[in-house]
């Protein structure tokens, strides 16, 4: 496929990384680092290292897996280890990883020494996806996502299925739900196509196109001053309910579950402040409730979810901000919801 030009920087797909090299040759860096977590270093970094067999000198920086550890402790002792290896400003970062690897490597990137180039080679289909595009950096701070960031682009995407082969059927299909967020929000034609795709076997165009639809609201909103808050559909509500169980729950929800839930919910708003239709309603609610498992969210969680909320980087003015459908296909933003609204979108999940 051809890549997708995105702002500053090129998105490639299924290339074996060959471009990686050209890019390598041109740049000459005085140093390459490959960052990852304990889990990609085990099961992606050796397809990494077959795509580029030539390749040997670069260092490894591990991290532990997880959303618990993309805080500013852990991108402390990678800037540490950064500077025990003698990086410079003419080094680069390789970005091996989920979401959680690209957004905390990003950020750690482009504030070392002010900022030093990286690039991105997302392994999973949530971040590939998602984190692909946009240049948003972040890291969590009280289990509140992604609320110390920077935008920084990378100096390339790179995008191979082989690294999907590693994946769970769970891990793939919280990536999914980001794909269905795409369509809802900018393509009923996609939207309808992913109702009859195997989420376990997607064929690289579904995720091509899913990739190009963020790439042009991206394009048009780079820094988020606008349209690029669509993309935040189901996540003002799937926010709080992933970081709430991942301080109260044995077993914490993937962001796609979460993001599943938080998209039921807004649907339910999107009925009951815009034009979305009882039929799409149900619509909605049927197809996701059908893939993703069913979690109950108990009445005692309903105030910490609402503070959760209040702490999202869209409100303004202490009011809670919302983009809400206006029909399968067409989002809109900045949508002010009451607090007794939202508590009934979460009332209307538990009873489905």
């Amino acid at each position: 496929m051809e890549p997708i030009k995105n702002a500053d920087h090129f998105i490639y797909f299924e290339t074996g990384l060959s471009p990686l090299k050209e890019l390598l040759d041109q740049n000459k860096y005085s140093k390459v680092f490959v960052f990852a977590d304990t889990n990609t270093a085990e099961l992606c970094l050796p397809t990494f290292r077959a795509f580029l067999d030539d390749l040997e000198d670069f260092d490894i920086i591990e991290t532990d897996p997880g959303e618990e550890n993309k805080n500013i402790d852990f991108c402390i002792g990678i800037w540490k280890t950064l500077l025990d290896f003698g990086a410079d400003r003419k080094c680069l970062m390789i970005n091996l990883g989920g979401g959680v690897i690209t957004d905390m490597g990003g950020f750690v990137a482009s504030t070392y020494k002010r900022g030093i180039d990286f690039i991105n080679i997302p392994t999973t289909l949530l971040s590939q996806v998602d984190a692909s595009v946009g240049g948003k950096t972040g890291i969590d701070i009280d289990n509140v996502k992604n609320m110390v960031g920077t935008f920084s682009l990378p100096q390339a995407v790179f995008i191979e299925n082989a690294f999907l082969t590693t994946l769970s059927k769970r891990e793939l299909l919280s990536g999914f739900a980001e794909m269905i967020k795409h369509g809802l929000i900018k393509d009923k034609t996609y939207y309808e196509r992913l109702k009859t795709s195997n989420y376990e076997a997607l064929i690289p165009v579904e995720i091509y196109r899913s990739i190009e639809i963020k790439k042009e609201v991206v394009t048009e909103d780079p820094l988020e001053k606008g349209l690029r808050k669509i993309l935040n559909f189901g996540h003002t509500i799937g926010h709080a309910v992933e970081s709430y169980a991942l301080t109260n729950s044995k077993k914490p929800l993937t962001h796609g579950e979460a993001i599943a839930i938080g998209m039921v919910c807004e649907a339910y708003l999107s009925a009951k402040y815009c034009n979305l239709t009882e039929d799409e309603l149900k619509d909605i609610s049927t197809y996701i409730n059908s893939i993703y498992p069913k979690c109950t969210i108990k009445e005692k969680s309903f105030d910490t979810l609402l503070t959760l909320m209040q702490s999202d980087k869209k409100n303004e003015d202490g009011e809670i901000m919302f983009s809400l459908l206006d029909k399968i296909g067409e989002c809109v933003f900045n949508c002010r919801v009451t607090k007794t609204d939202i508590l009934s979108s979460l009332t209307y999940y538990n009873n489905l």
